[in-house]
């Protein structure tokens, strides 16, 4: 091959997921692989695409160590444009002067990509392409920002939730019309109509403690329900809480507790939490989960989960002492 293979990385959820299939259609039918993926493997993907010499184009997505930051800003050619394209604020306020990367925390994912392809396209089919694409990804820039201005939002993300991001991202590829088919339409509608029925019932059982903690107790909310309503709790609530958490009782009799935040609280919480030993865990700085053991109680995690939260705050609002705060002392 003349150029090497691209490799589309991107996120999970409608935004990523339409953030790829509008990479797959501009790229023209270029081969490419796809991965659709979250926080955990990113950087090892990114890293995996640079060392083997592919060509990487990462959506919705950024790297979450440090050492990939310094890898990408070692290897990447500045003749060459930017390949990624994110919006969150945490993104922008560490990495937004990177040549490599373009963030705008106006919009979604998707719709940031698609307005740098915008600005830049000259040629009659991509031209076509951003046109067929525009009404899908303005339905996930509603969804993703939470808007609320697209009805039809809640019900792709109704699909991605229902049949998984591989089976959107197909629909996508074949057919990108934003216009739903009338079973897809019935079928998101009746998921949305059982869902909200769900979401209305756990708002009535969460235990709140004060601003820190909205813990919500098994037997509730469904498989794919946990993202949509922490989601929920912290971006449309009047009293948003600083972790969403959901607890569900696993096949095997131990615990899993989902938990959701802003500014990458809920990654600090697992930090100090997970032993490797009796309780574990893993995700990223907003997405993350903690795996307690059967003996556990609800109310046990819920306590450990917001004595952590105690803990993380105490210490990021203790005064930070720099070397130049040191010497200040000794001239």
């Amino acid at each position: 091959m003349d150029r090497p293979l691209l490799h589309i990385i991107s996120h999970t959820d409608l935004d990523g997921v339409t953030a790829a299939a509008l990479a797959w259609h501009a790229k023209g039918g270029r081969v490419a692989r796809v991965s659709l993926t979250g926080y955990g493997e990113v950087d090892t993907l990114i890293l995996e695409t640079l060392a083997s010499g592919k060509e990487p184009l990462v959506l919705d997505l950024f790297c979450q160590k440090e050492q990939t930051i310094d890898e990408v800003d070692r290897l990447y050619d500045e003749t060459r444009p930017p390949f990624l394209f994110d919006h969150h604020k945490s993104t922008f306020e560490r990495y937004g002067n990177r040549k490599w990367a373009v963030i705008d925390t106006n919009y979604c994912g998707a719709l940031v990509y698609w307005n740098w392809l915008s600005e830049r396209a000259q040629d009659a089919r991509t031209k076509d392409v951003l046109a067929k694409l525009e009404p899908i990804v303005r339905i996930a820039n509603d969804r993703d920002l939470w808007l609320g201005q697209m009805p039809e939002s809640r019900l792709w993300q109704a699909l991605v939730t229902m049949c998984g991001q591989w089976a959107v991202f197909a629909r996508l590829a074949a057919n990108p019309d934003a216009a739903l088919t009338p079973e897809e339409f019935d079928g998101a509608s009746e998921f949305t109509e059982r869902q909200e029925a769900r979401f209305a019932e756990a708002k009535e059982h969460i235990w709140r403690h004060g601003k820190e903690l909205a813990f919500l107790c098994d037997g509730i909310l469904e498989y794919g329900d946990v993202s949509d309503f922490c989601g929920l709790l912290l971006d449309r609530d009047d009293n948003p809480p600083e972790v969403a958490a959901v607890a569900a009782r696993r096949l095997g009799g131990d615990w899993a507790v989902s938990m959701r935040s802003r500014d990458g609280l809920a990654g600090r919480v697992l930090a100090l939490l997970k032993d490797g030993k009796k309780v574990r865990g893993g995700g990223h700085g907003d997405a993350s989960a903690l795996y307690f053991p059967r003996n556990y109680t609800q109310e046990q995690m819920r306590d450990s989960i917001l004595a952590a939260i105690k803990v993380e705050k105490e210490r990021s609002a203790a005064p930070k002492v720099t070397l130049g705060d040191l010497f200040k002392g000794l001239a």
